[in-house]
């Protein structure tokens, strides 16, 4: 038969007795203090004493004195019961103000450009002591397998069809326009559907092999095909491209405007029936239930309704 440890005969009951018995130097006002009868501390101060090999208090004068060994035992004991305080509280209870959690994000960058420190001076206001981290949502990332793994918190983006096995809740809608230099001859002009998918448009890198945006499948669905000439990887690059070049970006109005307000740019509407661009945040199931969770996707909703 294996041998009871030390540790196994140990139970939380048993730490809040030590911790008592050494703050008040004294079986009687930690009798009162725990709520229970003297005798029944006495018995779980000799419970102590024979684990740790320690008398724990000693008389001195008309007193009690903890020892040197139960001295060094007062602080890791409180840091045993608040740990097992917060056990539970925690998944439960989150308060703000005083958590030094960290909140993992994902994004994508052809949000809104004002949106993450819009969300991220939010944070911070409302969750001082918390961390946060701002991952990007590009070609590859596997954000269902980190949502479902913990790596991340909420990811946040717009699919032409959200992945059915994560929770999530719309956050705002986008009219889609384009993005052109203020020289392009359809700021002058104007164009037509066929000229406008004949032209060079500028797109951003597929998720996957063969994976298409939210405006090519509605085009697709429309059996037309617009000529992209340069795919990039960095979304908030794409802007200045555009503002040196006759290009077009096409993506929502919010992204278009503020850097039309930046820069030599001009917004046009798209000449073909576009629907809107609906943006989403995501979470698993494993964070549903969270206060935490919860907490922060509520943030991320106010801060989509401050666009």
């Amino acid at each position: 038969m294996r041998e009871t440890t030390p540790f196994e005969k140990i139970d939380l009951h048993l730490i809040r007795v030590l911790h008592t018995v050494i703050a008040e130097r004294s079986v009687s006002r930690a009798a009162v203090r725990l709520g229970m009868h003297q005798p029944a501390v006495s018995t779980a101060l000799k419970r102590l004493r024979d684990l740790s090999g320690d008398p724990i208090l000693v008389r001195s004068g008309g007193g009690m004195q903890p020892t040197d060994a139960a001295l060094r035992m007062l602080e890791p004991a409180a840091a045993i019961l608040q740990s097992a305080e917060h056990l539970f509280t925690d998944a439960r209870a989150f308060d703000p103000r005083s958590s030094a959690r960290t909140f993992r994000i994902a994004a994508s960058d052809y949000l809104d450009p004002q949106f993450l420190p819009k969300l991220v001076a939010l944070l911070k206001k409302q969750a001082p002591l918390c961390a946060v981290e701002l991952q990007a949502l590009s070609q590859g990332v596997d954000y269902s397998g980190q949502l479902a793994q913990g790596e991340v918190d909420v990811v946040i983006g717009n699919w032409p069809q959200p992945p059915t096995e994560l929770r999530m809740a719309q956050l705002f809608s986008d009219e889609p326009v384009c993005l052109v230099s203020q020289s392009h001859p359809a700021v002058r002009r104007g164009w037509t559907a066929e000229e406008w998918l004949d032209a060079e448009h500028i797109a951003p890198m597929p998720t996957h092999p063969g994976a298409k945006g939210v405006i090519d499948e509605a085009l697709n669905a429309q059996g037309l095909h617009r000529n992209i000439a340069v795919r990039c990887a960095h979304f908030g690059l794409m802007p200045q491209m555009v503002a040196s070049s006759l290009l077009v970006l096409t993506t929502g109005r919010q992204f278009c405007e503020r850097y039309a307000a930046q820069l030599p740019l001009a917004i046009l509407p798209v000449p073909v029936p576009l629907p809107q661009m609906r943006y989403y945040q995501l979470w698993h199931d494993r964070t549903h239930h969270s206060s935490a969770g919860t907490w922060l996707r509520e943030a991320v909703k106010n801060t989509a309704l401050l666009l």
